[in-house]
């Protein structure tokens, strides 16, 4: 029986716009496996958040396959969709607009097991009971409203919410990025205890390279829609090929002040090309310091360079 639980499959996603096509999620191929972290890294606006509301449904690609055990999730029937929503689960970015404000939290953490009929009356709060456990946070936060809590609490409050259904896999979207960092610390910690207790799997969206580090079991590298790089999680620090990979990496701080001031950075030329009606050559090549004619002819494939290292570049074809 095959491990894998996700399947991207050539996903493009676009947007029509005043001026052309918007082209967020461009020819994406990607796979997910039970139990398993894929970090998703880049920069605001490479389309890893669309990416990750086309997993959840919510955009359907203008081509491509989503494939979840097996099975297209654009195919499915009604009774399909509504077992789909209850296995595939989104932790969102923002902590503070992401709850009801004017709902409890327990009513909160409740609303998906409502939906889906789980439990009921005094079961119903049993499991809301252990669901705040499980995250951290008190029984007395049942009756409590999401202002009377931190943006760490809240957010703890979102992963229970995002539980409450028993879901395969979670869409974290960038469930860090508006956190204080020692309490992202904690949130990243949390969320590695729950996938080692329940077996969870998570796509993990973010352009924090450090911190992803610590949770992936492999990191994606997107760049205006595309996959550049794919390798495994310590693998891509150590030996990378992308020369956007290198970049990313070369921005990382780093805590040792000597090695901070004397290290060398790499800092890429060029403008970003617009996303709309992009034309079909590297997307990386205006920017690009090792670009060679090739590059403007055509896109490169996502090939594999090493034992499960992937690379979309010319150099290495």
């Amino acid at each position: 029986m095959s491990n894998t639980l996700l399947e991207l499959k050539n996903a493009h996603t676009y947007f029509q716009v005043e001026k052309g096509l918007l082209k967020a999620v461009n020819g994406v191929s990607l796979t997910l496996r039970k139990g398993e972290t894929v970090g998703l890294v880049g920069e605001s606006g490479c389309g890893k958040s669309t990416l990750g509301k086309t997993l959840m449904r919510l955009y359907k690609p203008h081509s491509g396959q989503v494939l979840f055990k097996g099975k297209d999730i654009w195919t499915y029937k009604r009774k399909e969709k509504f077992q789909y929503r209850k296995e595939v689960q989104m932790i969102f970015q923002d902590p503070y607009a992401s709850l009801d404000p004017i709902g409890m939290v327990g009513d909160t953490i409740a609303e998906g097991i409502d939906i889906h009929g789980l439990y009921k009356g005094k079961a119903r709060t049993s499991r809301i009971l252990e669901l705040l456990k499980m995250v951290g946070l008190n029984e007395e936060h049942i009756n409590r409203f999401p202002y009377e809590f931190s943006g760490g609490q809240r957010q703890r409050i979102g992963i229970a919410r995002a539980l409450a259904v028993e879901p395969e896999l979670i869409i974290c979207d960038e469930p860090i990025s508006a956190l204080d960092v020692s309490i992202q610390a904690q949130i990243v910690n949390l969320l590695k205890k729950l996938q080692k207790e329940m077996g969870l799997s998570y796509l993990f969206i973010t352009h924090d390279l450090s911190m992803v580090r610590q949770i992936s079991d492999r990191i994606a590298v997107m760049y205006l829609g595309s996959l550049v790089e794919l390798a495994p999680s310590e693998e891509i620090y150590e030996k990378n090929y992308h020369p956007y990979t290198r970049a990313l990496l070369s921005a990382i701080p780093i805590a040792d002040p000597k090695v901070e001031n004397t290290r060398k950075r790499i800092l890429l030329s060029g403008d970003v090309p617009s996303p709309i009606n992009l034309k079909e050559e590297c997307s990386f090549c205006m920017r690009c310091p090792n670009v060679m004619e090739k590059c403007r002819k055509s896109r490169p494939e996502l090939k594999e360079v090493s034992p499960g290292h992937f690379t979309a570049c010319h150099l290495y074809e």
